[in-house]
């Protein structure tokens, strides 16, 4: 696989994203992607599995029953999972971008969004979506990784007594201890992924609650940001009605002595 055009694909999203975003992007292809790629496959890569019996089939038989999948494909499922919801943030602000682009060449030059990659409206939801669904999938496989090897412990002996095996058989892993160490290297890799994303979500919300309760303590303005949805004039028109509004209500009249 191409790992190469997946990490300058997903680096544009650097630019919408928070710090925590950045550093989660900088360990999920560092810690992650380059290990997998040059030491993690090469580990797995000369599988010698073997059990002392010379019976047809059962050595074949008792290595499925060990391994169900492999850690490597298991791996590039999690970090395919676990990579794609970046890939909305990037299509929602290539929507608006499109969308804006359609805009200023009706109404001759007026911008419908003064920043497409700011994360306003719909692209905060997008985003924030995207964050849990990244977390969602890695510790979802976390999960799967322990359910199927009962833990993340690999046995230098196995025993097995499945058929065709005459009787119950030793099975021998080749390099169980490096295997496990590249193991729990993943699995913390993961971990910290996660709570990256955590911090990411709890700062994305903690703002917006900071930014709601500010503009509910602040006193009513006379000016308002015009929406980016509607034509020039419509926006002229409304503020205009707000304005009138707002100066009704503030201002009171003078009562006669």
């Amino acid at each position: 696989m191409n790992w190469l055009g997946l990490e300058s694909l997903l680096s544009g999203v650097n630019k919408y994203s928070t710090v925590f975003g950045r550093v989660w992007l900088s360990v999920v292809f560092v810690f992650r992607v380059l290990v997998f790629v040059v030491a993690a496959q090469r580990v797995w890569g000369d599988e010698n599995f073997v059990c002392n019996t010379r019976q047809p089939g059962c050595t074949t038989v008792c290595y499925d029953s060990t391994f169900p999948i492999s850690h490597i494909r298991l791996w590039a499922l999690q970090i395919i999972f676990v990579t794609c919801p970046s890939l909305l943030v990037v299509a929602h602000v290539k929507y608006r971008e499109e969308k804006d682009h359609n805009y200023i060449a009706v109404h001759q030059g007026n911008h419908l969004y003064a920043n497409p990659g700011k994360k306003r409206g719909g692209l905060w939801w997008t985003y924030l979506l995207s964050l849990i669904f990244k977390a969602v999938f890695d510790a979802a496989f976390l999960y799967i990784l322990h359910h199927i090897y009962k833990g993340f412990d690999l046995p230098r002996i196995t025993k097995c007594s499945l058929d065709p095996c005459p009787n119950t058989v030793d099975c021998f892993i080749s390099r169980p201890t490096e295997k496990k160490i590249f193991t729990l290297f993943m699995v913390a890799a993961s971990v910290l992924c996660i709570f990256m994303c955590i911090c990411e979500m709890a700062y994305l919300i903690g703002k917006r609650i900071l930014k709601y309760c500010i503009m509910s303590q602040s006193p009513p303005q006379l000016s308002k940001r015009p929406d980016p949805t509607i034509s020039s004039s419509q926006n002229l028109g409304s503020q205009k009605l707000k304005d009138n509004k707002i100066v009704k209500t503030v201002e009171k009249p003078l009562q006669p002595q």
